[in-house]
């Protein structure tokens, strides 16, 4: 019988600490300690001939249970670095895109001190502001453990930014030696005034006297016909705060502003009770799942021809609308980092969806990595707002937003209300040919109000084309 390396552990820590003669003898198994009879013992060492001995069933039983433990771990390791990947990505994305765009800035302005169409102070002035922008390009990012933390790319595009730098640097410092060798550019000390430069300056500036801002040399660019896009801002350090006269709390503003008056005022209206937790947790559940993953991208996905049907979707939503539950509840006392936990399930590409379906996002002909993107998006915003506003303000706007778009989904106080009109509509109809899980109707009914994807995506699917739900 071959015996797994990772279930040697297992085993070892299973076998007695003092063996009867018996079992060292090869007579009795030294895990279950009967009688190997006419059964063949399997030798687990030290030699083929000596050491104790086990029986088959005991050792296939072990190697079970190692096996599903080590899948287990495997399994927990997968969805944490699914997670942190995809907190990762949209991170190196922005920085990637900021190294991508300075550089384009250095080649432009490069390209305009070689012409000699543009005025030298024009030029000078477009060098000043381009190492304004490379001063405020951030360090890279790190990326977290599970992450191949080689990046050649990050590497290889910091690299070819600062071979940009170089040559504008080059090519600005040799138009303007030759400018001033031939137009004797005159002075201007009353420009001290304005640096604010120190007594006795010699009226001679260079960029580490004047600080433009990060964007300012694309506004400049734009001045001669040079269209490079902007990048993503980011968020102020303390110092860079500092040079612009502002403390980092006064850089930040709150992402929604009032949520909690206007918020409440239109929960409310809805018939939502904001002071009663358990509710307007389960409002921004619903919410969460109708914005980060039913709105935009799935659309597209389910219109596809090999795309989940109205009712896997219906099924994966009930779902998912339990672990957003679960991650909003978490993140009262774990912070809202535990909304990972939601997007890791949401955007899995290759696990099979609710209801019994065989269906995965990886099946589908379209890309998926939008939607990806989308559930990433959104689900960050929600985290934004907990950090910045409280834990409270994030469920109001989420619960905010499932009031205007599924104010009778389920998790909603209106889906009672939608279950007992479906179920009158339902009665009427000839189900001969509906799934054999709507003939019960009593069970049907309480299956809804509890927990829809227990009848199955092909019922629901059923449910959806009599649209029974409206």
């Amino acid at each position: 019988m071959h015996i797994p390396d990772y279930a040697r552990a297992m085993i070892r820590s299973a076998l007695p600490t003092v063996p009867t003669s018996r079992q060292v003898g090869a007579l009795d198994c030294c895990l279950c300690g009967k009688p190997f009879g006419d059964r063949l013992p399997v030798p687990l060492g030290p030699t083929p001939t000596s050491g104790l001995f086990g029986c088959r069933p005991c050792l296939t039983r072990l190697v079970t249970r190692a096996r599903r433990a080590r899948d287990a771990a495997l399994a927990q390791d997968a969805e944490r670095a699914r997670a942190e990947s995809a907190a990762w990505l949209p991170v190196r994305e922005r920085h990637l895109a900021r190294l991508e765009s300075v550089r384009q800035a250095a080649e432009a302005v490069a390209g305009l001190a070689r012409d000699g169409d543009s005025e030298a102070l024009r030029v000078a002035w477009l060098l000043v502001s381009l190492e304004s922008a490379y001063t405020w390009v951030p360090d890279a990012p790190e990326p977290p453990a599970s992450v191949d933390r080689e990046d050649s790319e990050l590497r290889d595009e910091a690299f070819r930014l600062d071979l940009a730098m170089i040559t504008a640097r080059e090519a600005v410092a040799e138009r303007l030696a030759y400018h001033l060798i031939n137009e004797v550019q005159p002075e201007e000390p009353e420009m001290c005034e304005e640096f604010e430069c120190p007594e006795g300056c010699s009226g001679r500036h260079d960029s580490s006297h004047i600080d433009c801002g990060p964007d300012a040399v694309f506004d400049d660019l734009a001045e001669h016909g040079i269209t490079v896009e902007k990048p993503q801002p980011e968020s102020l350090s303390p110092r860079f705060a500092s040079l612009l006269g502002k403390t980092e709390a006064e850089e930040k503003r709150p992402p929604l502003a009032n949520i909690e008056e206007q918020a409440t005022a239109v929960l409310a209206h809805y018939g939502i009770d904001t002071d009663d937790t358990d509710v307007l947790v389960s409002a921004a559940a619903v919410g969460l799942v109708a914005d980060a993953w039913r709105e935009g991208p799935l659309d597209v996905i389910h219109a596809a021809d090999d795309g989940p049907s109205q009712g896997e979707i219906f099924a994966q939503s009930v779902d998912l609308y339990r672990r957003a539950r679960a991650a909003l509840v978490a993140a009262r006392d774990d912070g809202p980092e535990v909304l990972l936990a939601f997007v890791a399930v949401a955007s899995d590409v290759d696990l099979p969806w609710a209801g019994g379906s065989r269906f995965a996002l990886r099946k589908v002909s379209e890309s998926v990595a939008e939607f990806v993107q989308h559930v990433d998006d959104r689900v960050w915003f929600t985290a934004e707002v907990m950090r910045e506003q409280g834990w409270r303000s994030g469920l109001l706007h989420r619960a905010a937003s499932a009031a205007f778009k599924a104010p009778t989904h389920f998790g909603m106080p209106g889906w009672p209300g939608a279950v007992a009109s479906a179920m009158e509509r339902l009665a009427t109809l000839d189900r001969s040919g509906a799934p054999e899980a709507l003939t019960d109707l009593a069970a049907v009914e309480a299956a809804l109000l509890e927990a829809p994807d227990q009848l199955g995506a092909d019922a629901l699917d059923w449910i959806s084309r009599q649209a029974l739900f409206g």
